[in-house]
C-alpha cells in the first residue's frame, strides 16, 4: 500500500472522515481502539496507522486474541522462560517483546481473559513485560492498537472486561461501519480488489457488468469487506476475459446473488406504458413497441407480468373482456 487512498478505500462520508483523521492518529503516540463488525477491515486500518506513523520501519505484530490457545495466552503475549511450566523446554520471546519499537495489534481483545487483561493493563501502565518464570521485567517501547467486534461497554457492564483497561485503550477511538451502511463504496472496493488481483495474476478481468453490480449493491454483506474480497478471489479461480457477469460467479455465489436480479426498468416501463396506452390491447401494444406479439408475450412472462387483461380491455381480437 503506497498511499492513504489505497489503504482506506471508499468515498462514503465515513471513509472520507477516516482518511482525514487517520494521519493525525498515526502521528500521535496514543493507544487506539478500533470498533467494527467482523470483516470491516480493522487490521487494515491498524496497518495503515503503523505505516503512516514514525514506527513504520519497526515491527508490526498482529495477534488475534480469540485464536490464542487456551491456557497459553499469557505465554504467547508476555513470553516465558525455559522450564516456566510443563512443556516449556525452551524460552519464548512473547509477541509484545517481538513488537518492541513498533506496533502490536490486539484483535478481538474482548475475548481476552480477565487475568490476561490485568497483566496487559500492567504493561500499558509500566511499559514493562514480565515473562512467565522470569525474575525481572523487560522494558518495551510499543504502540498499542486494539480492536473488537463486541461492544466493550457491555462487556464492562457484565464484568467480562476490566473498566480500567477499557479506559486505557479507549483513547483514540475509530468506528468502522458495516459495508451495508456504505454501499456507495462497493464499486470502488470491487475495482480496487480486481486491479490488485489482476496485477498479481497478470489477468485482464474487468469490473462487474451492470446486472451483477445491481445484485452486489442489493446484498447486505454480513461478512463485510472480507466477504466481498472472497467473492472476487473466487471469480479469479476461473477468470473471465472482460467484465464479470452473474454467469462468471461460481455456482454457490451465482445462486445467492441471482435472487437480487431485477427487471431492467427501462424495458419494463416501456412495455407497461404501451399496454396502458392501448388499454392492454396486446396487438396494438406490440405495434407501438415494434415487437411481434410473440415477443411481447415472451417478455410478459420474463418479467412476470400477468398476461390477463384488466376488465374491459381488448386483447386485439376485437372482443373486450366482460369481467
Amino acid at each position: 500500500m503506497n498511499n492513504l487512498a489505497e489503504m482506506i478505500v471508499g468515498s462514503s462520508p465515513a471513509m472520507v472522515r477516516l482518511r482525514t483523521y487517520l494521519p493525525k492518529v498515526a502521528r500521535s503516540p496514543a493507544t487506539v481502539l478500533i470498533m467494527g463488525a467482523t470483516g470491516t477491515g480493522k487490521e487494515r486500518v491498524a496497518t495503515a496507522i503503523h505505516q503512516l506513523g514514525p514506527r513504520r520501519a519497526k515491527p508490526f505484530v498482529a495477534i488475534n486474541c480469540a485464536a490464542l490457545p487456551e491456557g497459553l495466552v499469557e505465554s504467547q503475549l508476555f513470553g516465558h522462560e525455559r522450564g516456566a511450566f510443563t512443556g516449556a523446554v525452551q524460552g519464548f520471546k512473547g509477541h509484545i517483546v517481538q513488537a518492541d519499537g513498533g506496533t502490536i495489534f490486539l484483535d478481538e481483545i474482548g475475548e481476552m481473559s480477565l487475568n490476561a487483561q490485568a497483566k496487559l493493563l500492567r504493561v500499558l501502565e509500566s511499559r514493562e513485560v514480565l515473562p512467565l518464570g522470569a525474575g525481572r521485567p523487560l522494558a518495551v517501547d510499543i504502540r498499542f492498537i486494539a480492536a473488537t467486534n463486541q461492544p466493550l461497554e457491555m462487556l464492562v457492564e457484565n464484568k467480562r472486561f476490566r473498566i480500567d483497561l477499557y479506559y486505557r485503550l479507549n483513547v483514540a477511538r475509530l468506528e468502522l461501519p458495516p459495508l451495508k451502511d456504505r454501499r456507495e463504496d462497493i464499486p470502488l472496493l470491487l475495482n480496487y480488489t480486481i486491479q490488485e488481483l489482476n496485477q498479481r495474476a497478470h489477468g485482464s478481468v474487468g469490473p462487474p457488468d451492470s446486472e451483477l453490480l445491481e445484485c452486489l449493491l442489493a446484498h447486505d454483506w454480513p461478512g463485510n469487506v472480507r466477504e466481498l474480497r472472497n467473492l472476487v478471489e473466487a471469480v479469479f479461480i476461473d477468470p473471465p476475459q472482460g467484465s464479470i457477469g452473474l454467469k462468471d460467479l461460481p455456482p454457490v455465489f451465482r445462486g445467492m446473488f441471482s435472487r437480487y436480479r431485477t427487471t431492467p426498468p427501462s424495458e419494463r416501463k416501456k412495455m407497461l406504458d404501451a399496454l396502458q396506452n392501448t388499454n392492454w390491447n396486446k396487438a396494438e401494444a406490440a405495434k407501438q413497441l415494434n415487437w411481434s406479439r410473440m415477443t411481447l408475450y415472451r417478455k410478459l412472462a420474463k418479467y412476470q407480468i400477468d398476461r390477463s387483461r384488466p376488465r374491459g380491455a381488448d386483447d386485439g381480437s376485437g372482443v373486450a373482456d366482460p369481467r
